[in-house]
């Protein structure tokens, strides 16, 4: 059996592979390049530093800052031409590598070789949010740990001065033990979906952060609810809930008798939130946004309530157009520091008038026990329109 690699770039096979190259059986590997849609052998028996050596001149720039980070040519052809035929096990990226590219190369990879029955490991690699419940896990000795080193002072030296996200290199993306996994399909779904953005990717699974089965999750959605019934009682009139994504918080609020309009802008999330609130007379579904609801048609309501939501880089100033005199938002400690208190100090339209933790840090387990991570803790921070 070989070994095949699939990395997105040549200097990823030597970062985080370093171990399967340098397996001490000698048998053949190769190494497929999908960047650039190159294939590599490292013929059997060739100590380390020579299989390194045909690996250097393949390191290419680091590329423009704006530069696509798909993964290149096609996966299944690339990962044919590279087995030829031949029994082989497959090595890639995590589907949760915070390098989005990485991440992408490496569902994509698997996916071509479950179609093609070949066994699939994936290296841990950058995942600084997340520590891996590991299958597989090889220490480098001190020989391959100097290799590793001349390596990237020899062929990434660019690297190490490159400021870009999908490219740079720091200590920590040089590993001197390198971890493995195997994951199913759904698994590799899920941590791939964990890492997105509030986009399609995220929305590629049912519940990608885990409401429905997350303990600390339904502790801060339970928090959020009676937080909201405090200030809003159900007779107060119809709350405007932005984001609902699937309707976690929508469901709750529903059955304390709240009135919600539930607006979700994802299409794939707001087909789930009206298939989990259908029959719910109290809720309306809208796709609204945040800049969509300050419009003059825009509904007005005793409050407005941004939950958890405010991660994106929406402009803050669209809260002075919602039409309302109370809008509720809980974020995690740090993004509250880092931009709703700054906005706030410079606003003549909106006060704080309370702030309560709904619920603090915790250690939780995700996706399925694979992984686990520090959630931050929630803050509800209640703003009245000052009229100044």
């Amino acid at each position: 059996m070989i070994d095949i690699v699939v990395v997105l770039r040549a200097e990823d096979a030597v970062l985080d592979f370093l171990s399967v190259l340098a397996d001490p059986g000698g048998a053949q590997t190769e190494v497929v390049v999908a960047g650039s849609g190159t294939v590599l052998t490292l013929p059997a028996g060739a100590p380390p530093a020579e299989r390194l050596a045909l690996l250097g001149p393949l390191v290419g720039p680091a590329g423009p800052a704006d530069a696509p980070s798909g993964p290149g040519p096609d996966a299944a052809a690339l990962i044919a031409r590279a087995g030829a035929g031949r029994p082989a096990r497959i090595w890639t990226h995590s589907p949760a590598d915070n390098r989005r590219s990485r991440g992408t190369l490496g569902r994509s990879v698997a996916r071509a070789a479950a179609g093609a029955a070949l066994p699939v490991r994936h290296a841990v690699g950058y995942s600084p949010y997340l520590q891996f419940v590991s299958d597989l896990d090889h220490p480098l000795s001190r020989e391959l740990v100097s290799a590793k080193l001349e390596f990237v002072n020899r062929w990434c030296a660019h690297l190490l001065a490159c400021d870009h996200p999908q490219h740079m290199l720091r200590t920590a993306r040089v590993p001197s033990a390198e971890r493995f996994f195997e994951a199913d399909e759904e698994e590799r779904d899920r941590l791939f979906a964990l890492l997105a953005s509030l986009d399609d990717e995220a929305a590629s699974v049912a519940d990608p952060w885990e409401f429905d089965s997350s303990r600390y999750e339904a502790d801060r959605l339970d928090a959020a609810a009676a937080w909201i019934a405090r200030h809003c009682p159900p007779q107060s009139g119809q709350l405007v809930e932005v984001g609902a994504c699937e309707g976690a918080l929508t469901r709750r609020l529903a059955a304390a008798g709240h009135q919600v309009l539930a607006t979700e802008p994802n299409p794939r999330f707001r087909t789930r939130l009206a298939a989990a609130l259908a029959g719910t007379p109290a809720v309306r579904i809208g796709d609204a946004d945040l800049a969509a609801l300050t419009g003059p048609d825009a509904p007005a309501s005793p409050a407005h309530l941004l939950i958890e939501m405010l991660y994106y880089g929406q402009d803050l100033d669209l809260i002075d157009r919602l039409p309302t005199e109370r809008v509720l938002v809980a974020l995690e400690p740090a993004t509250l520091d880092a931009r709703l208190r700054p906005w706030l100090a410079g606003s003549r339209n909106w006060r704080a008038a309370e702030e309560t933790e709904l619920v603090g840090p915790r250690l939780e387990p995700v996706c399925g026990g694979r992984a686990y991570l520090s959630k931050r803790g929630s803050t509800g921070v209640l703003l009245r329109r000052t009229r100044g």
